[in-house]
């Protein structure tokens, strides 16, 4: 799949722009801050519902949209798969409401019909890398976790309402732990969000262990061939609460090569979670908020027994995140039978030689690759000859002749 055209309308740095893109390696050139990155954060929001930079979407529309008085921002491609095209389309409009405030209201269509963002799945997919990834592997386990839902998103819309419902859920039970701590009351309110949470959060966590196995045999291969063999990789899924395993464990016993996952019974994981809801209820009344669950589940990088969070140097994490990137690609393509598009924002800067050419030579098996950079001769001369490059200015796209 690739996009064939991109229209912006009040998006970040952009005012407008409307542009055609070719099924071929893209070349964005231009300074810092002149549109590049938000270029490519406006495809990825088109393939996830979200930005990937951002948690407010009141930050995405264009600071002049609000002073001329249309406060709304626009993002819309056209997407061409192997058999037909879809047209896909995010508007966020600001409202005014009675009571003085405004509210931002985001419209999600495919091919003209309205659409939740769950129902984006699958019709545009991508894979992003930016330098502050690199933090991924020793930053924060929010940042691990955000990263794999956004790629389960992009496949699975049925995660996506799992996801949904049970970061609702956990607000509305973390607001009413805090309330009865405070007030007391009838603790079989907290009973019906219980269940809610136990059966998504069997749900998302299935799903982060299956896809995680995935990818781990995929970053593995990938890691190996980049370091010429001398190191593994393997990505752990470290579950919150895992009732499938004796709660004592510590989980550096993870360093330990993993067995294949037994069948499970869903039923009795959804039992043991509400056992567990039951027993730390005292411990999440005092603190008001909950203490299980998916949301506090933790993802971890392992090279030759050594956890690279903790213990890696910078090359050896970057070297992780891109093996992970890779990894993503191919567990994309061959879920969709499609490739992703590949958005790469300066990575060949934090890559050494010999790692630009790798990742320069799977540029050639993607049928688009976006690549923002203020440096061209970075890129080798006979690589430069099979893109089409653009110039990218104050928010002005225009291509290099």
């Amino acid at each position: 799949m690739y996009i064939r055209n991109l229209s912006l309308r009040h998006f970040r740095t952009y005012s407008r722009l409307e542009i055609d893109f070719p099924a071929a390696p893209i070349l964005l050139l231009g300074a810092n801050a002149q549109g590049k990155t938000s270029l490519l954060e406006a495809i990825a929001y088109l393939a996830l519902g979200r930005s990937p930079l951002t948690n407010t979407d009141r930050q995405l529309i264009h600071w002049s949209a609000t002073t001329s008085g249309m406060p709304f921002a626009q993002v819309q491609a056209e997407v061409q798969k192997q058999q037909h095209s879809e047209v896909l389309e995010i508007v966020l409009q600001r409202s005014q409401l009675s009571n003085g405030n405004t509210r931002l209201d985001k419209r999600i269509r495919v091919n003209q019909k309205a659409v939740r963002r769950a129902a984006l799945a699958g019709h545009l997919n991508v894979v992003v890398f930016m330098p502050r990834d690199v933090a991924l592997v020793g930053g924060p386990p929010s940042a691990r976790r955000r990263n794999l839902d956004d790629l389960l998103s992009q496949v699975y819309p049925e995660y996506i309402t799992a996801l949904t419902e049970y970061q609702r859920t956990i607000s509305r039970r973390n607001a009413l732990l805090r309330h009865l701590g405070e007030r007391r009351g009838d603790m079989a309110q907290l009973d019906p969000l219980e269940e809610q949470l136990a059966q998504t959060g069997v749900q998302i966590s299935l799903y982060r262990r299956r896809v995680l196995a995935a990818l781990s045999s995929h970053a593995d291969r990938f890691h190996q061939e980049l370091t010429g063999g001398a190191a593994w990789l393997r990505l752990a899924y470290r579950p919150n609460f895992d009732p499938l395993k004796p709660p004592a464990l510590d989980y550096q016993l993870g360093l330990l090569p993993e067995t294949a996952p037994s069948p499970v019974d869903v039923s009795a994981l959804q039992q043991a979670y509400r056992e567990m809801f039951l027993r730390r209820r005292p411990e999440e009344l005092r603190r008001g908020v909950t203490l299980t669950g998916p949301h506090r589940d933790e993802i971890r990088f392992l090279s030759e027994e050594v956890d690279l969070g903790t213990y890696g140097s910078r090359g050896e994490q970057r070297t992780a995140v891109l093996a992970l990137r890779l990894a993503e690609l191919r567990w994309l393509q061959q879920q969709t039978g499609e490739a992703p598009v590949l958005l790469l924002d300066e990575v060949l800067a934090e890559l050494d030689r010999e790692r630009r050419k790798y990742l320069l030579g799977l540029v050639n098996h993607v049928e688009q690759t976006i690549l923002a950079t203020t440096d061209v001769e970075m890129f080798p001369e006979a690589f430069r000859r099979k893109t089409q490059q653009f110039e990218v200015a104050g928010g002005i796209i225009t291509p290099v002749k």
